[in-house]
C-alpha cells in the first residue's frame, strides 16, 4: 500500500467531521469547526447510521410506535422507504394512506398518490442515489419500483432475508432482484440489517461504491493486487493506530468503532473533500467541485437512536437515545 497526502487528510477529515457531529449533539452554537471546507460544503456524518435519513429509517420506520416484529412488515416498510429514500415522500404517503403496513397496502393507491405528487412537481426520490428503473413495463419509474417491491414480497424475500447467515448472503439475495446493482443491493442490505429482520455484524462484508472507488484512488498511489473492498477492510482494521499516530482524538460513536460501511462512506466523502483540499489529485472521476453547500439549520431534530443490539450508550443512556435536541 503506497499512500498519498490525501490518505493523511482522510483521517483528519474523519476526526474533525465526528467532532462537528458531537459538538452539535452537545448543543454548542455554530460554527462547529474552523475547517473552511467543512464550513462551506455539506458532508455526511462519519457514521452512516447517524445521518438524518438513516435516523428517520431507524427511529420511525423500523422502531417507531407502529413497528411490527413480523419479517414481512419490517422488510416492506424498510424497502418502501428506501426505494425513494426521502422523508417527505414517506410523510406524504402516510398522510394520504394512513399507517403503512404490508397487511393493508394497495400498490395502485400508492402509485396513484405518487403520480399526483409528481404531477404537482413534487420530488419523490432522494438525490443521494441513482435509482435505475427496473423493467416491469410501466412508463413511470416509481410504478416500476412499486412493482419490484411487490415482486420481492411475492417471492418471500422477507423470510429468506431473515434466514440468512451472513450480510453477504443477504446482499446476494438483493443483488438478484431486477434493477439492483452491487452498490444499491449493499446499501439496502445495510438498511435492513439495522432492523430486527437480521442481526449480522457490519464488520463482515462491504461493497465499494463509485464514490469510494474515487476516494481510494486519491488516497493510494498503489494498492498492489488488493481489491477495493480489501483496502476498506485494511483501513478499518488500522483506524486506532492511524488516529493515534496523528495525535487525533476520535472517540467513535459513543465507543463504537468505525465499521467497513462507515470507512466506505468516508472514502466517498474524502473524494469530494479532496476536490478543494487537494485539487492537484485528480482521482478516477475527474470532478473538480463539490456541488452541495452547507446550510446551517438550527431546528432541533429527534434524539438519535441506533439499533438496540449495538448497545450504544448515548449521553441520555436510554437505549440509544439522547434527551437533548440535536442538529445532524
Amino acid at each position: 500500500m503506497r499512500t498519498t497526502a490525501v490518505y493523511d487528510t482522510y483521517w483528519r477529515f474523519a476526526a474533525e467531521r465526528q467532532a462537528v457531529y458531537l459538538r452539535r449533539l452537545d448543543g454548542q452554537p455554530g460554527p462547529w469547526t474552523d475547517d473552511p471546507v467543512l464550513r462551506r460544503h455539506r458532508f455526511t456524518n462519519c457514521y452512516r447510521a447517524a445521518d438524518r435519513v438513516s435516523q428517520f429509517l431507524i427511529s420511525e420506520v423500523q422502531y417507531g410506535p407502529h413497528r411490527s416484529p413480523a419479517p414481512a412488515e419490517v422488510f416492506f416498510r424498510t424497502m418502501l422507504f428506501k426505494l425513494f429514500n426521502r422523508v417527505s415522500t414517506w410523510h406524504m404517503l402516510e398522510r394520504s394512506l394512513g399507517h403503512i403496513s404490508w397487511q393493508s397496502a394497495d400498490p395502485e393507491l400508492i402509485c396513484q398518490e405518487l403520480d399526483r405528487a409528481i404531477d404537482r412537481g413534487t420530488r419523490v426520490y432522494s438525490a443521494a442515489y441513482i435509482m435505475p428503473s427496473p423493467n416491469f413495463g410501466h412508463s413511470r419509474k416509481h410504478r416500476n419500483h412499486i412493482a419490484l417491491l411487490w415482486r420481492m414480497m411475492d417471492l418471500g424475500l422477507p423470510g429468506q432475508m431473515a434466514a440468512t447467515d451472513s450480510l453477504q448472503e443477504a446482499y446476494k439475495l438483493l443483488l438478484d432482484q431486477p434493477g439492483l446493482g452491487p452498490f444499491l443491493a449493499f446499501q439496502f442490505a445495510i438498511d435492513l440489517n439495522y432492523s430486527t429482520l437480521m442481526t449480522h455484524e457490519e464488520s463482515e462484508f462491504v461493497v465499494a461504491g463509485p464514490g469510494a472507488l474515487d476516494g481510494i484512488s486519491k488516497c493510494f498511489a498503489d494498492v498492489g493486487r488488493a481489491a477495493p473492498e480489501d483496502v476498506i477492510h485494511w483501513v478499518c482494521e488500522r483506524q486506532e493506530r492511524e488516529f493515534a499516530q496523528r495525535g487525533l482524538d476520535f472517540p467513535g460513536l459513543f465507543g463504537r468503532r468505525l465499521q467497513p460501511i462507515d470507512c466506505q462512506n468516508l472514502f466517498c466523502e474524502i473524494s469530494k473533500y479532496a476536490r478543494v483540499a487537494h485539487p492537484d489529485v485528480v482521482g478516477r472521476s475527474g470532478r473538480t467541485r463539490i456541488k452541495q453547500l452547507f446550510a446551517e439549520d438550527r431546528r432541533p431534530l429527534p434524539a438519535p437512536q441506533f439499533p438496540p443490539r449495538w448497545h450504544v450508550v448515548t449521553p441520555g443512556g436510554l437505549g440509544g437515545r439522547v434527551e437533548a435536541p440535536v442538529m445532524l
